[in-house]
């Protein structure tokens, strides 16, 4: 990847940022509601300092914004030790300008719109482009989806998308619980607008079948390291020269599809790829939402 696509992305990444945190602020925030995940933890533990230990939080700043890049920082150790550096600087970027726009986009004081459920609509829109822009461009905001791709490498059969649901159930019991039914439920609504923009924004739920024709060994183990997906190998020789080489085989989903290629080019420039996309897939296949 050439550096210019790189900047590209990099760029991407940080927009999207800032797109999810306008959204949040200007949509979610003036109706007292809560976005999921560690962002929703970090609103309401800014609720429970204001409400309970009156501190004090300013129209033109709002610390849920700090709250939540401090939660975040021993999720991007993770992200830097575990998952990749690449991977890493981007969600460290898209965090930092979240962090910068949540503190600094003023929330408005009555909500832009007087319909709740036409905020909670416009809100999960904006947001979900948000996230689905740095997503599909090889970052993330942090949170879930780091401890996500964490926890698929530790335990059998886990998913974001599982840890997605556990995280955000206790999001909104405790909002049921310290606020209101009402605000718990708005919030849900929120979170089903946002859920289903991000899938239509970036690429995890689309699979890609990739075959990958190298004389270089290391290859397969490049692969399962760094992207922790299966690789089924076996021997084969070109029909025109003779020549042995090894043809691999695995399944991923096409927001892996980038990194996969640049591991194979990084270890074998003259590597052949084919991707075929949409296949259906039963048996062991990770899902990563």
């Amino acid at each position: 990847m050439t550096k210019d696509r790189q900047s590209y992305k990099f760029l991407m990444v940080i927009l999207g940022g800032i797109i999810f945190a306008a959204g949040v602020n200007l949509f979610i925030v003036p109706l007292d509601l809560y976005s999921g995940g560690i962002v929703g933890i970090a609103q309401i533990i800014r609720s429970i300092l204001i409400r309970f230990f009156h501190v004090n939080n300013s129209s033109n700043f709002d610390i849920a914004g700090i709250i939540n890049f401090i939660i975040n920082v021993p999720l991007l150790v993770v992200a830097f030790r575990v998952i990749s550096h690449q991977f890493f600087y981007k969600t460290l970027g898209c965090v930092v300008v979240q962090t910068i726009a949540f503190s600094l986009i003023a929330i408005p004081k009555t909500p832009i719109l007087d319909d709740v459920l036409a905020n909670c609509l416009i809100g999960g829109v904006v947001c979900g482009f948000g996230i689905g822009l740095s997503l599909r461009n090889g970052g993330s905001g942090g949170g879930l989806d780091i401890l996500g791709v964490y926890f698929t490498k530790k335990i059998k059969d886990f998913s974001v998308g599982k840890l997605s649901i556990i995280v955000n159930a206790f999001v909104y019991f405790l909002c049921a619980l310290l606020f209101d039914i009402q605000t718990a439920i708005y919030s849900i609504l929120y979170m089903v607008f946002f859920s289903l923009i991000v899938d239509h924004s970036h690429y995890q739920n689309i699979n890609i079948t990739a075959m990958i024709f190298t004389k270089n060994k290391d290859v397969q183990q490049k692969i399962m390291q760094q992207i922790g997906r299966g690789v089924t190998y076996w021997d084969g020789a070109g029909a025109y020269t003779e020549d042995k080489t090894r043809i691999l085989v695995t399944v991923i989903n096409k927001y892996e599809a980038n990194q996969l290629r640049s591991i194979v080019m990084d270890v074998d420039p003259n590597a052949f790829l084919i991707f075929s996309e949409g296949p259906e897939v039963t048996g062991g296949f990770e899902k990563r939402l």
